[in-house]
């Protein structure tokens, strides 16, 4: 019956996940790769499964082997309904994917402006968190990112919300010295700015 829970989760069925759970099923069961109901559901992009499964009382910190869990996955994949959810319910933002990273880091290099603008206004995300590879959000929005139009509201929120430009990678080279390694005026422009005050 677990299995039938989360797989009803992934599609999306919410009548049945709650006819599931009404019968025994048990809401915090994992599959064989770790997920539960509520991330099965978070994976699959349904906001509704995910809110009634929370509603339900689903845990939704627990990660699975690949260490994602509904907010560190929702904020990766830029789904904000998923994203706002969670953090709504009381997510633990401290938690880390498999790169070490929150889920601030992925939804900054990958152009989610509005997941990042919702995490830094309404969570107590770590704004400067560095992640195994030695990055920050500021650094992965720079470094990952292709400094156009996303990218630079990205960077312009990170450094709006304080985030702090002279933290550099191991190498020791500062977000501004990619952004001109890169050519990306733009963004060097705002960093150099943010640098000086």
């Amino acid at each position: 019956m677990n299995k039938q829970l989360i797989a009803a989760a992934e599609r999306g069925d919410t009548a049945e996940v709650l006819r599931l759970l009404e019968a025994g099923a048990d809401i915090q069961a994992q599959d064989e790769s770790g997920r539960t109901a509520v991330a099965a559901a978070a994976y699959g992009n349904h906001a509704e499964t995910v809110e009634a499964l929370i509603a339900q009382g689903a845990d939704i910190n627990i990660r699975d082997r690949m260490l994602n869990n509904v907010l560190l996955y929702a904020g990766a994949s830029g789904y904000l309904d998923i994203v706002k959810m969670a953090v709504e319910a009381g997510a633990d933002t401290t938690l880390t994917n498999r790169y070490g990273g929150t889920a601030l880091i992925p939804a900054a290099d990958r152009g989610h402006v509005e997941v990042v603008k919702y995490l830094l206004e309404h969570s107590d995300v770590d704004i400067d968190h560095i992640n195994n590879l030695g990055w920050t959000a500021l650094l992965e929005a720079v470094i990952l990112g292709d400094g156009g139009e996303r990218h630079q509201t990205i960077v312009k929120l990170l450094l709006t919300h304080g985030a702090d430009p002279a933290i550099a990678d191991r190498e020791g080279i500062t977000p501004l010295a990619h952004a001109q390694s890169q050519g990306f005026t733009e963004m060097a422009a705002m960093l150099e700015t943010a640098s000086r005050s």
